[in-house]
């Protein structure tokens, strides 16, 4: 594999399906300390990559390769053979082996890096000024819907208004460093939250203002006022328990694809990435079951009130607008100024509003509209999602609605359970939801709940 008078290190070969089937030397204690053994995948994530990328397209290829083996970083060059006459694998030879110690890291890079990780588990985030006074306020989290709307109704006021902090931190003038990983309380919400605080500012922390991270730190429900023979429910145990080690996958994952901890090769950062959106698949089809769990319940109600359909649809789009951008979808909110009284839950039509809009963000194509429109007929305040994407034909139609029914999509296609919750809440508010559509034009998802009589106080 190289010239006359090569000394190798090590060598080793892998199969056809990339199993490293013999190895020796380095390279043999090197792919132990990441995971591997004989007989399994190469455990080495870049010498991996390479070997796939001569085995694939039948290339001889001489490369470095780098790895990290606890307190070492590892720099080795490598050659690297397609072996078609044997059992379609290849052949490795270890030409250069490196070691030195991994540089300590600074405390400017570990404080950057737990700030990503913050942002990542938030489930609630906040811009202030320098005197920790609420600009804006943005939450997915159905526990937090209603101290989101109290927060930003109250804008301009300290947030500590909105919270309940230990006594040694209830003074609204607290330096913002004594609040950075305070746990507090939040109405509505039976966790317990963990507020840090982002500091914007160059020269002095703070002084460009701040953003509030809150983020989960005990779950929902506790053995507390429950018999032993109680049987775990999804919802109310499952659930967040699962949630808070999912998080922290995807934010270290996160951190790791956004090249945060230093500089990295394109392949992690695209193992990272699938990480991630692996970790946001599986945190959402957690957070469906536990919806379906709720909705299924014989006991299931909503809280009617009334509230402004036109309100919640711009709200719903505030917190959907990075990820349309991101797709290069433009949201085609109700103007401001534009009401729609109707009788109806808030955190629930905001929860349909968000799937349904999720939804047409995620099956339209780049560069599309999605339209939200607002109407009235008789006594039932409507809300309609229109998008511009494939569509829906009549017997799509009648089982899109149906339980665990995606339609034959892929795996960005969700867990088939959002349309069905959707609608049962809808009919738990005396309302329904409904579709329209054809091939090739797009579809029309109809939420109607009652309307509210604007002359009621």
């Amino acid at each position: 594999m190289a010239g006359v008078g090569t000394r190798y290190l090590a060598h080793g070969r892998t199969d056809a399906e990339d199993r490293l089937v013999e190895a020796d030397g380095p390279l043999a204690e090197l792919n132990r300390a990441c995971g591997g053994h004989v007989g399994e995948t190469l455990a080495i994530p870049e010498l991996l990559s390479l070997v796939k990328k001569s085995r694939e397209y039948g290339l001889r290829l001489s490369r470095q390769f780098r790895a990290i083996n606890g307190p070492e970083r590892i720099h080795a060059w490598v050659e690297i053979a397609p072996e078609a006459e044997e059992d379609g694998g290849c052949a490795i030879a270890v030409a250069d082996w490196q070691v030195d110690e991994r540089p300590p890291e600074s405390a400017e890079l570990a404080k950057q890096r737990q700030t990503e990780i913050n942002r990542h588990l938030a489930e609630c985030t906040a811009r202030l000024d320098p005197k920790q006074r609420i600009l804006s306020i943005e939450t997915d989290a159905p526990d937090l819907v209603e101290f989101a709307k109290a927060a930003g109704e109250g804008i301009g006021r300290p947030w500590t208004d909105f919270v309940t902090l230990p006594d040694d931190l209830r003074d609204q003038h607290a330096h913002w460093q004594l609040l950075d990983g305070a746990r507090c309380r939040i109405a509505g919400s039976d966790r317990v939250w963990a507020a840090f605080l982002e500091p914007l500012g160059q020269e002095e922390p703070g002084s460009a203002g701040f953003v509030l991270h809150l983020s989960a730190t005990r779950p929902i429900g506790s053995a507390v006022g429950r018999g032993a023979s109680d049987t775990p429910s999804l919802g109310r145990d499952l659930t967040p328990v699962l949630r808070q080690p999912i998080n922290r996958i995807i934010a270290n994952a996160e951190t790791i694809r956004t090249k945060l901890a230093g500089p990295l090769a394109e392949e992690y950062s695209d193992y990272a990435a699938d990480i991630a959106s692996a970790g946001q698949h599986l945190l959402a089809l957690i957070d469906d079951l536990s919806d379906l769990e709720v909705v299924e319940a014989e006991d299931f109600a909503t809280a009617p009130d009334r509230i402004d359909l036109a309100d919640v649809a711009r709200r719903a789009c505030g917190i959907l607008g990075v990820r349309a951008k991101e797709r290069g979808i433009t949201l085609d909110p109700p103007a401001e100024g534009e009401t729609q009284l109707a009788i109806a839950e808030f955190r629930r039509v905001l929860q349909v509003l968000l799937n349904l809009i999720g939804n047409a963000i995620r099956y339209s194509p780049e560069d599309s509209r999605v339209w939200i429109r607002l109407d009235t007929i008789g006594n039932r305040a409507m809300v309609t999602v229109a998008d511009e994407g494939h569509g829906l034909d009549e017997q799509q139609q009648q089982k899109v609605f149906e339980k665990f029914e995606r339609l034959g999509r892929g795996e960005d296609g969700g867990s088939g359970l959002g349309l069905y919750i959707s609608r049962r809440i809808a009919r738990a508010m005396d309302g329904d939801l409904t579709v329209e559509s054809a091939p090739g034009q797009g579809a029309r998802f109809t939420l109607s709940v009652p309307k509210a009589d604007p002359a009621e106080d």
